[in-house]
């Protein structure tokens, strides 16, 4: 991470300003790792736009603390909107593990959201397969994930209670964040990889068949305990019920859609919805067999909620 001036130096004193990475967000207030140590700190002014995993310049003050003055260029930026309201999740990523489980059940579109916003991005997915030692569910899981693993999305199958050691090998070297639904065991997975990160960890709640939120805002952690942030790492977020995909356009959604991108631009008419017009190219692969009716499901359902979110919003 690069010292834009030397501690203890005369120019230090006064207005001196260092590089550092964001590895908390929660509202307004950010931890911030530079070379000099942790300081907590807050944005200029009111716009609050900063994310975990941000690269950002900050000016250092009293007791720890410091003013971010600058945010360097992102690599990406991975997040989430409805019609008025948006959330930064987290940037700079290399990989999205999608946090699925054998127990409780989970939302095969909740999967499809995650994999589109990572898409648009052009950050890596991965689907982590958590619970895999509860032999009675796991064929379940597996054959919903199979329209994923059969587009080729890499599935990772391992147990956080059985130290992860499949999952860490995979995450070596990677800037990844765990994402997924409550209960799907990703505060688990994050101390099972760094037990260190002490990460807070609650029963399932049987009757609702999802779980407590455990996990209040991100935080990025090293992969390699001692080492600096600025290597591999992995971030840990909250718990995920919904995943709004607002800010994408009907075209960019469908490109998001790996087994669209071949038949894109083929139908008949320039403006084709893709609903029941003649000639189009991605109903006559479905009916092929060339995109399964459940993603083909998944891409509708959140087509019309873009749809609606820009009638409520016509900003977008």
């Amino acid at each position: 991470m690069r010292q834009l001036i030397r501690p203890g130096s005369k120019a230090s004193k006064e207005g001196r300003r260092l590089d550092g990475v964001i590895v908390a967000a929660f509202g307004r207030h950010y931890e911030v790792d530079t070379a000099t140590g942790r300081l907590q700190c807050y944005p200029r002014g009111k716009k609050s736009s900063f994310a975990c995993g941000d690269q950002v310049e900050i000016v250092p003050g009293g007791d720890g603390q410091g003013v971010i003055e600058h945010l360097h260029p992102r690599r990406n930026l991975l997040w989430r909107s409805d019609a008025f309201r948006e959330k930064l999740i987290a940037a700079n990523l290399s990989h999205v593990a999608i946090v699925v489980a054998t127990e409780p059940g989970f939302s095969d579109l909740l999967v499809s959201r995650c994999i589109a916003a990572a898409e648009s991005q052009e950050i890596t997915p991965l689907i982590v397969l958590n619970k895999a030692d509860l032999a009675d569910r796991l064929e379940g899981a597996r054959r919903q994930l199979a329209p994923f693993r059969a587009l080729g999305y890499e599935v990772i199958e391992t147990s956080a209670l059985d130290s992860a050691d499949t999952l860490r090998k995979r995450l070596a070297g990677l800037r990844a964040i765990l994402v997924g639904q409550s209960g799907m065991g990703k505060s688990t997975l994050t101390n099972a990889l760094i037990p260190e990160a002490n990460a807070a960890t609650r029963e399932i709640s049987a009757a609702l068949d999802s779980g407590k939120h455990t996990t209040t805002f991100a935080r990025l952690y090293p992969l390699d305990v001692g080492q600096p942030v600025d290597g591999g790492w992995l971030i840990d977020s909250p718990g995920l019920q919904v995943f709004g995909l607002a800010h994408l356009s009907a075209d960019e959604l469908a490109e998001c859609f790996v087994e669209f991108r071949p038949h894109l631009g083929q139908c008949r008419f320039r403006d084709c919805r893709h609903e029941a017009e003649p000639g189009c190219a991605l109903l006559a692969a479905l009916r092929a067999g060339a995109i399964h009716p459940r993603r083909f499901e998944h891409y509708r359902t959140i087509r019309q909620e873009i749809a609606e979110a820009r009638r409520l919003n016509p900003g977008w």
